[in-house]
């Protein structure tokens, strides 16, 4: 991944603005069918389901990040995605 503005992807997306983001939306990333099947934004609770386990979120990820068990964890790397955004999500 990268976190810049405007930034290319990586081996994942680009996760600038990701935060109420429609999921599998980002420019030019071949997301997976699982990805893909998902509907609707990244909430901070569809956020914080995926870091738990990616695998258990979205069955058939290409995403090998086993995930965060610890809530603290989790809920740090959600603020750090909020925080890449000119207008952050307002917290729940």
């Amino acid at each position: 991944h990268t976190v810049n503005k405007a930034g290319k992807n990586g081996v994942g997306p680009n996760l600038w603005n990701v935060v109420g983001k429609a999921k599998a939306s980002g420019d030019s990333y071949t997301y997976s069918g699982a990805l893909l099947g998902l509907k609707g934004d990244w909430s901070y609770q569809d956020l914080d389901a995926f870091l738990i386990s990616p695998k258990s979120y979205a069955k058939g990820t290409k995403m090998s990040f086993a995930g965060l068990k610890k809530a603290g964890d989790r809920a740090a790397v959600i603020a750090y995605l909020r925080s890449l955004s000119d207008s952050p999500k307002p917290l729940p």
